[in-house]
């Protein structure tokens, strides 16, 4: 649906301010909302994406800080494991306890033990554990032959080839790195390194918001640190997050526990091969988009206001001058066209409606003058018309007369040329045709022969040729052979001596109509012919009783039919003078065209 057929159903009585309003409203709030929105979902998944990619990044980081302290450790595991003189030979020594030997061998252990600790305030203690039940160590706590039958000491002996990382069950304050001492391929001990605890704390210190939890396990999914801010106690559904499927996945993504959302973020090390579980909760994480979306939907208000503010401003400056042009408009209607303009300069649609509108105005003056004059004219004309419709009654009653007083007085010359007028004048002031056949206009001819041959006191022979009698009924321009016949009558037989003849066929030529006026007169020169069809043709005489000369009897034609309708003189002087006159196709002229049209 359009937005002009929407705006006409909510308010189909607004005028054009109140649509522009409507419309300027409608948009812009359509607008605000529509960028609020995709602004305010954009920096949702902005700050989802850059929390899961800055807890990503510090979970590398730590797992990057511990790998290299545990690299160091290792180094320190493979000094002890591959020292025979020291840690081997003592290990294997068959020396007994609280005895002299047992007494140096330890001295001589602990001393190197010692110098690898130094400088290492990570590492809490160092400790060589050897399976035949001799343990030297230093550092904190203490240990002794007791640790053989421990649970880390059974995970060291099967995982320990290379190096075997693992948090004591019970025990908080350190995680232990230990490798095996091999000799002639056989185990003969361990190595054992502790951490201490505070390292991993700082190490793993990730929170990207206050109540985020972070959880790391070890490879037996054993815990190894949790957040300060994970809870004494966990839901089912929160353990199988934390425990289920620790080595599956890698990566985000947002999960749903006990009815709160969270964003999981998991990662595991290639070097220790523990878990690190970050649980992101979505509300503190987007605590502060939620004040910037209540920021964005005030400064929306604010702006939605202003707009509105500025659309009823502005469509009131657009409306005004369209205000006023109807003003002038219902005064026009009213009648007045004297009304005072209220000038409008602007160059918009308006102003040019209004220069149009101020136009039609001035045309519509000048045309109520013109029907004023006109009708003036009108009446004057009606008059006249009134006074000259006595005439030809008047001067048909007075030839019929004159020829019935010749008819009485035996003058058959009196009568006859009588009789030729009124046939004349009924043809050129009764009908009212603007097209004849062929037949009447030759009628017409023999009219007017029979009047003018009174002239020259003897007969003009006049030759009728007929190609075909379906001829004669074609329909041609009314007297259109009268003023040739007359102009050869004339300026031919007239001048001529004795013998003088007039030839007039009627025959098809290419399915046009041709009429061919032959006098043997004598003749007109090439210029005369020029002159006579052509400008200074203008100037020529009419007939008395035609009217129109050869000349307008041409531009009759080529005005109605056009090109190559018309006349066309053909002279020879001292022998004869012919008129061609061609009409279009005889089956086009059965009917004239504008009878057809």
């Amino acid at each position: 649906m359009k937005l002009s057929s929407l705006f006409n159903k909510i308010s189909p009585k607004l005028g054009i301010q109140g649509k522009i309003f409507l419309a300027f409203g409608l948009l812009s709030l359509l607008s605000i909302v529509t960028i609020a929105s995709i602004v305010y979902m954009n920096m949702r998944e902005t700050i989802k994406h850059n929390a899961v990619t800055s807890v990503a990044d510090s979970i590398r980081q730590a797992d990057e800080s511990l790998n290299l302290m545990l690299e160091e450790i290792d180094r320190l595991n493979t000094v002890a494991v591959t020292n025979k003189n020291t840690v081997i030979d003592t290990v294997l020594s068959p020396s007994e306890e609280i005895s002299y030997e047992w007494f140096q061998e330890q001295k001589r252990l602990t001393e190197f033990l010692s110098g690898l600790f130094s400088y290492k305030p990570y590492i809490s203690r160092i400790a060589v554990i050897g399976l035949n039940g001799k343990v030297f160590f230093t550092g904190s706590p203490w240990i002794d032959r007791s640790f053989l039958d421990t649970k880390t000491m059974e995970f060291m002996l099967s995982n320990g080839e290379r190096h075997a990382y693992f948090k004591q069950k019970g025990t908080s304050d350190a995680i232990s790195v230990g490798r095996v001492i091999r000799y002639n391929r056989e185990t003969i001990g361990v190595v054992m390194v502790d951490l201490k605890y505070d390292f991993i704390r700082n190490t793993y210190g990730v929170k990207p918001t206050a109540d985020s939890i972070l959880y790391v396990l070890d490879e037996q999914g054993e815990l190894v640190y949790q957040s300060d801010s994970a809870p004494s106690s966990v839901s089912p559904q929160m353990q199988q997050v934390i425990d289920g499927n620790a080595g599956t996945f890698q990566g985000a993504k947002e999960q749903k526990i006990d009815g709160k959302s969270y964003i999981v973020v998991t990662q595991r090390s290639e070097h220790t091969g523990w878990v690190t579980r970050a649980l992101v909760p979505l509300d503190s994480l987007l605590s502060e988009s939620v004040r910037i979306r209540n920021l964005m939907i005030e400064v929306s208000v604010i702006v939605f206001a202003v707009v509105l503010l500025g659309s009823l401003q502005m469509s009131s400056r657009t409306t005004l001058q369209i205000r006023r042009l109807k003003t002038m408009m219902m005064r026009v209607k009213d009648g007045n066209l004297s009304f005072p303009k209220t000038e409008i300069k602007t160059k918009d649609e308006i102003g040019d409606l209004y220069r149009v509108f101020i136009s039609m105005i001035d045309d519509l003056k000048r045309l109520m003058q013109d029907i004023r004059i006109s009708e003036q004219a009108k009446h004057e004309a009606e008059l006249t018309a009134l006074q000259a419709q006595i005439r030809p009654h008047f001067l048909y009653n007075s030839l019929n007369t004159i020829k019935y007083l010749a008819h009485l007085n035996g003058v058959p010359n009196i009568e006859e040329v009588s009789g030729s007028l009124i046939e004349l004048m009924r043809s050129v002031l009764g009908n009212s045709n603007e097209f004849l056949t062929v037949r009447e206009e030759l009628d017409y001819v023999n009219c007017y022969v029979s009047i003018v041959k009174y002239k020259y006191m003897e007969p003009i022979p006049v030759h009728i040729e007929v190609e075909d009698d379906a001829l004669l009924e074609c329909r041609v321009l009314k007297l259109m052979l009268q003023p040739i016949v007359e102009n050869a009558i004339q300026h031919g037989i007239g001048l001529a001596a004795k013998g003088g003849f007039i030839l007039i066929r009627v025959y098809g030529e290419r399915r046009d109509l041709m009429i061919e006026i032959v006098d043997n007169g004598p003749g007109i020169s090439k210029e005369k012919i020029d002159s006579i069809l052509g400008d200074a043709g203008k100037n020529e005489s009419p007939s008395r009783f035609s009217g129109m000369g050869v000349r307008n009897v041409h531009e009759r034609i080529r005005i109605m039919y056009g090109e190559p309708y018309g006349i066309q003189l053909f002279s020879e002087e001292g022998l004869y003078t012919k008129v061609v006159i061609r009409f279009p196709q005889i089956d086009q002229v059965q009917q004239s065209p504008r009878e057809a049209s």
